[in-house]
């Protein structure tokens, strides 16, 4: 069974798809990759289709009917990652903001390092952020270093979308406890990792923002994030295994 499998949530994003999934299957070694598309009125599922005639065996697609927010398409994703007998699973946005070309530093940092969780930080050197607005970057940068504060969780970039899970990761988390849905469920995720016992490492990338199609990001995904985090940190967590 192939081991590495990449999760591409998308929603309209005919320019990336085919550019970003090009440059993934370049990459050396065997990458898998799942799209799951929330019925992208703009085609995008078609053009993962046609693509799916080129890379028959690599290349995977699951459509959804409408938006149901960012963590619920991962949840599904790393199910049928499960369900499929993958023993790494990444999250990775479709609009190269995530530099394909780290993918294997991610796998690195898990496989060689003996990571559980590899995290690409925009924030462990720094701040390392290409082309955002001088206010989403302050938003975002001291939004983490809340969520420090109130979940004791010592990762610098807590909202961080780009990562690489161990199996082992996503077979202890209940998923189906998993509540938050926005960039809340970033935080949920990695603090669910650390309490579980497992080791989390940060992996320096520089973050670009997206040069083709709309951003998804809302002020309701943030404000998730930040109020999620008060009852995150009163919730007992168990392991689904053991």
């Amino acid at each position: 069974m192939y081991s590495k499998l990449v999760i591409i949530p998308t929603y309209n994003e005919k320019e990336n798809i085919e550019a970003i999934l090009r440059r993934i299957f370049g990459l050396e070694g065997e990458y898998h990759v799942l799209v799951l598309d929330d019925g992208s009125p703009d085609g995008t599922a078609d053009i993962v289709r046609n693509l799916q005639q080129e890379f028959r065996t690599r290349l995977f697609l699951l459509e959804r009917e409408t938006k149901l927010g960012l963590g619920t398409a991962y949840l599904t994703g790393f199910r049928w990652a499960l369900d499929h007998g993958y023993d790494y699973i990444f999250e990775m946005d479709a609009d190269f903001s995530h530099n394909p070309d780290d993918l294997p530093r991610l796998y690195a940092a898990c496989e060689v390092d003996e990571a559980d969780l590899a995290i690409g930080s925009r924030y462990c050197h720094g701040v390392s952020v290409v082309d955002w607005p001088i206010s989403r970057i302050v938003m975002s940068y001291y939004a983490s270093v809340y969520v420090r504060l109130i979940l004791g969780l010592k990762v610098y970039d807590t909202t961080a979308g780009f990562k690489c899970y161990s199996r082992r990761v996503l077979e202890a988390i209940d998923l189906d406890k998993v509540k938050m849905k926005g960039y809340g469920f970033q935080i949920e995720m990695k603090y669910t990792a650390k309490k579980l016992g497992f080791k989390l490492k940060e992996v320096p990338i520089i973050f670009i923002n997206r040069q083709k199609g709309t951003s998804k990001m809302s002020g309701g995904i943030f404000s998730e994030a930040l109020f999620g985090v008060i009852k995150l940190r009163f919730r007992k967590i168990r392991s689904r295994i053991g």
